[in-house]
This record gives structure tokens, C-alpha cells and sequence, in this order.
């Protein structure tokens, strides 16, 4: 593994996030759905995960980024979500201040005539979210130029660290098996598939809360387990 460095993003690094996400999702068959394949698509999706960052408001934002050479190239994102009661989806239409303040990026990304059809395509990832309180990792992606290397799984495993020491739970959707093969060994177990999406029948997977905070050992599996909706 080349020498990678994992730090919470600064701000003049979200926009390299951003394009390591969109590479990393363009075969994605649920962002099929959000952004079809056509003319300026890398830019489109480039607009939509750049706008989905700061869409979240900054005191539950976590977005941590792996950086090679010293610092200087952005190789892989994970955007977190912190736990909240009411649940939001991988996508994130204006429906608030701050993202009203991204609007012009949505539009970019998603053309005035695709706004409906993605929020129904929210609504559909939305609904399978426990209600339980949770960190959901919204994306995560890896560069062309780091893939098969282990950036992937440091990503996620940094910030479960953190998430251990809290005791607290996590939550995410996955598109395809060989992630999911992932995230089970990372300690995610399957709720059941989200149907409904056009070419796409992703996996809620769910981390139930450590037993106590500071344990990695033990988690809780029947209370803090939710059912699927």
C-alpha cells in the first residue's frame, strides 16, 4: 500500500473529494439512476457529490479524505453523516438553507427535468433507514489510481474507530456484492434490499452500537439490531 495518510477534509479539499467520488461511482448502478450515462457526465456527477458535502450542515459533516504524497493528491473520500433522529438518503435535495445554497450545482448535475426523478429515487433509499440514532456513511470511493490497494477499507476504518469509542451505531447502503463482502467483515449485517430503483437493488446494511463505549469487541444485536421496514 502506497504511503496514505487519512485526515478529516479541509475545506479547499472538497472539491478534489468530490471528483475522486465521482470516478469512483461511474459504473455505480444506483448513481446510473441519479446521473445516465451522456454528454458531460463526469462533470455532472463531479456538480452532484460536490453539492451533496456541503449540503450537509457543517456540525454533522464528517468528510475524511486519503491523501498521498505528502499530503498533495486526494485518493479517496468517505462522507459521513452524525447521528440524527430524522433520516436523509444518499442524496440530498434542497430542501434546507445550505442546500438551497448549492441549487445551481443540483441543477447542473441533475437537469431541471431530473430533480422529480431523483427525489423519488431519494425517497426510495430513504426509507429503509432505522430510526435508531446512527452515523450513515452516505459515499465512499476510491481513485483509479489507489483501487485494490487497501485505501478503501482504511477509509471506513477510521472513522468506525471513532464511532466505536462513542458506542454508537452505523448505517449504509451498498450497490454491489463485493462491497458488501466488505462491509460484513467490517461488522455490517444485511437488512434487506431497497426495491424500486431503476437497474439497482442496493442493500441496507446496518452496524449495530458497540456495547459500551470504547468496546470493539462486543456489539449489541437485539435491541440495537432494527428490523427492515
Amino acid at each position: 500500500m502506497p504511503d496514505v495518510t487519512i485526515t478529516a477534509a479541509r475545506p479547499d479539499q472538497l472539491d478534489a473529494a468530490a471528483a475522486v467520488l465521482a470516478e469512483g461511482f461511474r459504473d455505480d448502478p444506483v448513481m446510473l439512476g441519479f446521473v445516465p450515462r451522456g454528454r458531460r457526465r463526469h462533470a455532472r456527477l463531479v456538480d452532484l457529490f460536490s453539492a451533496m458535502m456541503r449540503s450537509i450542515p457543517a456540525g454533522r459533516r464528517t468528510v475524511d479524505v486519503a491523501v498521498a504524497d505528502a499530503g498533495r493528491d486526494v485518493v479517496g473520500a468517505a462522507v459521513w453523516e452524525a447521528p440524527r433522529t430524522r433520516p436523509s438518503s444518499s442524496l440530498r435535495l434542497p430542501v434546507s438553507f445550505a442546500e438551497l445554497g448549492q441549487l445551481p450545482r443540483y441543477l447542473r448535475a441533475l437537469g431541471l427535468g431530473g430533480l422529480v426523478p431523483a427525489a423519488r429515487h431519494q425517497a426510495t433509499l430513504a426509507a429503509p433507514r432505522p430510526r435508531l440514532p446512527h452515523w450513515y456513511l452516505g459515499e465512499i470511493a476510491v481513485g483509479d489510481a489507489a483501487r485494490g490497494l487497501g485505501v478503501g477499507t482504511s477509509l471506513i476504518e477510521h472513522r468506525l474507530t471513532a464511532i466505536d469509542e462513542t458506542g454508537a451505531a452505523a448505517y449504509l447502503e451498498s450497490s454491489t456484492e463485493r462491497n458488501r463482502a466488505l462491509y460484513r467483515r467490517l461488522g455490517f449485517i444485511e437488512l434487506g434490499p431497497i426495491r424500486g430503483l431503476p437497474g439497482a437493488t442496493p442493500a441496507a446494511m446496518w452496524r449495530p452500537a458497540t456495547t459500551w463505549p470504547g468496546s470493539t469487541s462486543e456489539r449489541s444485536g437485539t435491541v440495537a439490531t432494527p428490523t427492515p421496514s
